[in-house]
């Protein structure tokens, strides 16, 4: 689950396990642009909170803007009649006062998101995967990183190997955490620390990728099937052209790269769902099925799904990136 807002610096693409708590206030009118991205991307159940409802008296207009919410949801292939709204105030159950509108509207919201959305189907069969979100390093103890396995089990005393931005380096887990709890074993799904031996923080980053060594590798260089957003959906209001150089967010990094459009084709339109290649500016791990964000300054210009991870050919090396 994942509230809709747009990226910030570093957010992962929406993989199509994840599902989507919309948060809308009733006076900023930004309905149109928070949606329309999470249509072409998977997602299929969405809970919509509309909050600061403490701040509007006319109980018309509540229904009005849920009556809105529920039309603008059945435009992008929801189902608007059947999707949970939630009125109420986030502010009201901070400060715990006016309990309808405060709490109440919270554990609604709560209820909704248990019954409405299902839980994903976990991968346990695959080796372990996990994007790391964060490193700490713990006095005492040692390395720790954080992030949510992607797939498979992860055991204390695995050896691990983490790739991305140019790095390969393998270890070995020597404890779990979860919830200030050590476990032995943690399972796709599970947000969690892993401690690693031998490792200093400055070691790791934010965006490598912790596997099961031998598993999985980067690659530079991918083929994919990419909808461009169109201006009404917050995407460019113009076309582009091949070698354009917007950054892929996938997982848990970002990374620069180039689009190179099919032969023959000159120009990629707002609205177009085509082929692309797609050339980064170091290899990261992507893999046939992966999906991730093209982002174009603060703007999230299109979406994609990964087919191939074909060779770099000289051509593709000999590509400037300055």
């Amino acid at each position: 689950m994942k509230r809709l807002t747009m990226p910030q610096r570093s957010e992962p693409a929406v993989s199509p396990s994840m599902q989507l708590t919309w948060s809308t206030a009733l006076l900023p009118a930004t309905m149109p642009t928070q949606t329309v991205p999470a249509t072409p991307i998977g997602v299929e159940h969405v809970v919509v909170y509309v909050n600061k409802a403490d701040a509007v008296q006319d109980s018309e207009m509540v229904e009005l803007v849920e009556l809105e919410i529920r039309e603008l949801l059945t435009e992008f292939g929801y189902k608007g009649e059947e999707t949970p709204v939630i009125v109420g105030s986030a502010l009201c159950a901070l400060e715990q006062r006016d309990p309808e509108l405060g709490l109440k509207s919270v554990q609604k919201l709560l209820d909704a998101v248990d019954t409405h959305i299902p839980v994903p189907t976990r991968d346990l069969e695959k080796p372990f995967l996990l994007p790391v979100e964060s490193v700490y390093s713990i006095p005492g103890r040692g390395t720790v990183v954080t992030g949510t396995l992607e797939r498979g089990i992860l055991k204390k005393g695995d050896e691990c190997e983490f790739l991305g931005h140019n790095k390969n380096i393998r270890t070995v887990v020597t404890g779990i955490e979860m919830f200030h709890k050590s476990l032995e074993r943690a399972e796709a799904g599970d947000n969690l620390g892993a401690l690693v031996r031998g490792l200093k923080r400055e070691d790791l980053r934010r965006g490598l990728v912790m596997a099961k060594p031998g598993s999985i590798q980067p690659h530079q260089k991918v083929e994919a099937q990419v909808y461009i957003l169109t201006k009404e959906e917050g995407g460019r209001h113009k076309p582009f052209v091949s070698h354009f150089m917007p950054v892929m967010f996938s997982l848990t990094w970002d990374m620069s790269c180039r689009i190179i459009l099919p032969p023959g084709k000159e120009l990629a339109m707002p609205g177009e769902d085509l082929k692309l290649s797609l050339i980064l500016r170091q290899p990261m791990i992507l893999e046939k099925g992966q999906r991730f964000t093209l982002r174009d300054g603060n703007r999230t210009i299109g979406t994609g799904l990964v087919t191939d991870t074909p060779a770099m050919t000289e051509e593709d090396k000999n590509i400037k990136w300055s």
